[in-house]
């Protein structure tokens, strides 16, 4: 039997975002911007997946706000094209980026290419637990800085970040900042207000949410602009020219509308990650990292002793998934465990746990169980 604890790398499709995807690939097939009955179809798949969006953001499905959702191909792109966009849209009023330590990599390399290109960059770090402060992201401000980049949820730690608050002060210490928030990790599990957050641009991706891989969507402020990165038929209000993905998007849709209520998720989350803890607490081997504010749904633990890369493997080997960190990361070390200083010997041993709706009880204890079977059997570093 299969457990996945592996749900902040990716999710399985839901059924109704499968069955979307192929009744618009062989039904609903137009071109969107084709004028003809099956380019509108298709153009109305497009408004419906919209809709939905915009309500997981809290926005008004029905309204103007519909104009704030930009899809794109994932997290990635969304991320890269708020970036890049608000730098070469503000660029005039200063040359200043601040950003955390904690950052996705489409996140940080893209501000790096950017101090590449002439701009000082800020990284700000967390306290040795993980956490950040809204005083510090916001100290680190200057009356330069044009733009702020600060994820919600980061997806290694599930540290919760203080965003709105963060927000607030450097709207008053740096007025011309633009700031843009990497939400992939939150949205769809935590309740999620993007009006209430006051960023500028909001980032998320699909294939966390049971929607297939290859879509995102990138929600922008109304009256704030960006400088395009691809250019073309102008789709998309001209910020991300080229035939819309219409399978992918509409599945986007369908995925969202199946997922439970934040208010049904958390319980269940919670509930999970104890149980997880009370029984990791007997071995002791493990090192849980866990922020003062964090998230219910992902867990960073370290076993001293036994390489990351091999007790992926030995658990997969039982048909139970879990990840060294980040997905990105391909085997190297973590720069969000860096970040903390944590001992060489922790950050190497180091494993995340990432639920979704789907878990039970019964993945965590095939989870513990196989750990102590490793443990027991593999040879000690």
């Amino acid at each position: 039997m299969c457990h996945y604890l592996d749900n902040s790398a990716t999710t399985k499709v839901c059924r109704a975002a499968a069955e979307k995807a192929y009744t618009v690939m062989t039904e609903t097939f137009g071109n969107p911007s084709s004028l003809h009955t099956l380019g509108i179809r298709a153009e109305q798949e497009l408004t419906v997946a919209r809709r939905a969006v915009a309500s997981l953001l809290g926005l008004n499905p029905s309204g103007a706000d519909l104009s704030c959702i930009t899809f794109t191909s994932g997290g990635t792109e969304a991320n890269n094209l708020a970036i890049f966009g608000a730098a070469a849209a503000n660029k005039r009023l200063g040359r200043h980026i601040v950003t955390t330590a904690v950052e996705h990599p489409s996140v940080l390399e893209a501000v790096k290419q950017l101090e590449r290109e002439g701009f000082e960059l800020t990284i700000v770090p967390p306290d040795a637990r993980g956490d950040y402060d809204a005083h510090a992201l916001a100290n680190a401000c200057r009356e330069d800085t044009v733009l702020v980049c600060i994820m919600l949820v980061n997806n290694e730690l599930g540290t919760l970040l203080p965003v709105k608050d963060a927000v607030s002060l450097i709207r008053r210490r740096s007025p011309k900042a633009f700031i843009h928030c990497d939400a992939v990790q939150a949205a769809g599990k935590i309740p999620l207000k993007v009006l209430s957050l006051d960023v500028d641009t909001l980032s998320i991706s699909g294939h966390k949410l049971h929607a297939p891989k290859g879509v995102g969507a990138l929600y922008v402020k109304r009256g704030v602009r960006l400088v395009p990165r691809t250019w073309g038929g102008g789709q998309e209000r001209s910020l991300r020219s080229g035939t819309e993905a219409v399978p992918m998007i509409a599945a986007f849709g369908e995925a969202i509308k199946a997922l439970p209520a934040p208010a049904v998720q958390m319980p269940r989350y919670a509930t999970l990650c104890q149980k997880l803890e009370t029984e990791l607490a007997s071995i002791h081997n493990v090192v849980l990292h866990t922020p003062a504010s964090v998230v219910p749904y992902i867990r960073n633990l370290s076993v001293c002793g036994y390489k990351s890369e091999t007790l992926v493997h030995f658990l997969a080997q039982r048909e139970i998934y879990v990840s060294a960190g980040s997905a990105c990361a391909k085997g190297h070390d973590s720069h969000v465990l860096g970040a903390l200083h944590l001992p060489s010997e922790q950050i190497s041993s180091a494993l995340r746990i990432s639920l979704c709706a789907d878990n039970t009880p019964d993945d965590i204890d095939a989870f513990v169980h196989a750990l102590k079977e490793a443990i027991a059997s593999l040879a000690h570093t």
